[in-house]
């Protein structure tokens, strides 16, 4: 059976799939067009199974808050290249995802891949045609959602750090900063005493050998166990670290001046323990000519 263009263009404008698989596709299924596009998916899918392995560090941190400021979302979307990151249909996609989670309230990435992206898909079903389409692996690869009795704070740097911030008290302006500080500063937790009794126990371990190494006595090396390690809480905790933007005081007496409290905070930074591929380009050379 003869293909015709307007057969290969109507099928192209319906998948976003290259014009060659397009014809080809329909070559295959005899010009049944539904055929053709079930075809298609397929190998969409295929396609996207090969680049599952491919390592994906790069893309964007997005979010999202609702209209009245009591609930905030944020993704991690990754891609393997700055490039496809910065594609039209990379960012379209990513856009759509976080008013999908935002609009239904979704704080798990089991129920936003199940969710309805568009008629008759689902989220995971668009990020295959996505892959399929852009030709690199693309990776939700996490979302965290909190809520607020106040209000919500949040700051995305160029798409690369993101936060959220649960804030009750002060107002938007204070809110924000405090997001700012979060993302500046990568606080651990919110208050010394939240920071986890194994970290200390070990701190208190490694400054002890330290202080013993450097030839104090035991007595001597315990004052200066209690001195480092109030110091290291105070820089992993939020409210015990410097303002970012007025370095004279501390988070906390920020929050004391605009008689509010910190509830919970979130900091995405991209790419964040992925393993990268570092690439050795003398390397690949040679192991080509051999």
């Amino acid at each position: 059976m003869a293909i015709t263009a307007s057969q290969v263009s109507e099928l192209r404008k319906k998948t976003d799939c290259a014009m060659m698989d397009c014809k080809k596709a329909l070559v295959e299924t005899d010009g049944a067009m539904e055929k053709a596009i079930e075809l298609l998916r397929k190998k969409g899918k295929s396609k996207a199974e090969k680049r599952s392995g491919n390592i994906a560090a790069e893309g964007v941190v997005v979010i999202r808050c609702d209209n009245d400021k009591k609930t905030g979302v944020m993704l991690e979307i990754n891609c393997e290249t700055d490039f496809v990151a910065r594609d039209d249909n990379f960012k379209q996609f990513t856009d759509l995802l976080a008013d999908i989670a935002i609009s239904k309230k979704i704080d798990s990435l089991d129920e936003l891949f199940t969710a309805e992206a568009a008629e008759n898909s689902t989220v995971e079903q668009a990020r295959q045609a996505l892959i399929s389409k852009l030709g690199e692996n693309i990776n939700i690869r996490r979302l965290a959602s909190i809520k607020s009795s106040g209000m919500i704070g949040c700051y995305s740097h160029s798409g690369r750090i993101g936060v959220l911030v649960a804030i009750d008290g002060g107002d938007a302006v204070l809110a924000k900063d405090i997001a700012m500080h979060v993302a500046a500063s990568r606080p651990s937790v919110v208050l010394p005493e939240q920071v986890d009794a194994n970290i200390l126990a070990k701190e208190k371990e490694i400054f002890k050998a330290q202080a013993l190494e450097s030839g104090k006595p035991e007595n001597i090396a315990e004052k200066m166990v209690e001195g480092r390690i109030k110091k290291f809480v105070n820089e992993i905790s939020l409210v015990g670290q410097s303002f970012v933007k007025e370095p004279s005081i501390t988070v906390a007496e920020l929050l004391e001046r605009g008689k509010a409290t910190v509830e919970s905070f979130v900091r995405f930074e991209l790419g964040e323990g992925i393993e990268k591929k570092t690439e050795d380009f003398a390397e690949e050379v040679m192991a080509q000519l051999r």
